[in-house]
């Protein structure tokens, strides 16, 4: 496969040269060569700049193909799954976790945060998408599953988050009375049965269609967010407020 060989500078000044040519039908044509090639020139742009973020181990239509899946706005079915937050926000952000990952129990507190800060102005959508390589994953996906059930789905969710290394049924039920949960209907609800199962499939086949690959995984009303950080929120709450 074909590799990248230009420099970015090179190739701006290749396309900033056909733009300036002269053209014998007109001013019309002219103009409309003119926008054309800017066009293209914005595009070449956008995908350099990718390519020189990742390296240059890529064919251009590979990483092209890349960046358009990274502009792509994706159906995510929001209303399947159990969200928290203003249904009407302006910041629909759609979560992709799991109860084992290390990562998606340190920015758990933040994701609390933001949504108790800004309870009007961001939704927060959950997706369950337990790693294969998470024994114990599919179960507390079952745990968080039946409180949903009692209506207390994101009380256990964050209280559940920072038990990633001790997960075990003894945790699920100590965390249910915790917040409150009626217990014996809890235990009764926490089996990973083939309805959840069911539930959680879903989800993990919604990830993975949309090229999830890993946890956590955010969209940003409905765009991939390979950089997920406060600093993003903060600027879409200034954006869009």
């Amino acid at each position: 496969m074909k590799k990248i060989i230009l420099s970015l500078p090179l190739l701006l000044a290749v396309i900033s040269c056909e733009v300036a040519k002269p053209s014998p039908q007109g001013s019309e044509t002219l103009q409309k060569r003119s926008d054309s090639l800017a066009a293209e020139l914005a595009e070449v742009k956008s995908v350099l700049s990718y390519v020189l973020e990742r390296g240059m181990n890529s064919s251009f239509e590979q990483v092209k193909r890349e960046l358009e899946n990274a502009n792509r706005v994706w159906d995510l079915k929001i209303d399947e799954s159990p969200s928290l937050g203003n249904p009407n926000a302006k910041i629909v952000i759609v979560e992709f976790s799991e109860f084992e990952c290390p990562y998606c129990a340190r920015i758990a507190p933040y994701l609390d945060s933001i949504t108790r800060a800004y309870p009007d102005k961001i939704r927060l959508v959950y997706k369950n998408f337990p790693l294969s390589f998470h024994a114990n994953a599919p179960a507390a996906a079952a745990a968080n599953l039946a409180a949903q059930q009692q209506g207390k789905f994101w009380e256990y969710r964050w209280a559940l988050a920072p038990h990633f290394r001790s997960l075990n049924d003894s945790t699920y039920i100590a965390i249910a009375q915790e917040i409150g949960l009626d217990v014996e209907q809890f235990k009764k609800d926490m089996v990973l049965d083939a309805e959840k199962r069911a539930i959680i499939d879903r989800d993990m086949k919604l990830g993975m269609e949309v090229g999830v690959q890993g946890t956590p995984n955010f969209y940003i009303n409905g765009k991939r967010q390979d950089r997920f950080s406060p600093a993003l929120v903060d600027q879409l709450l200034r954006e869009l407020y």
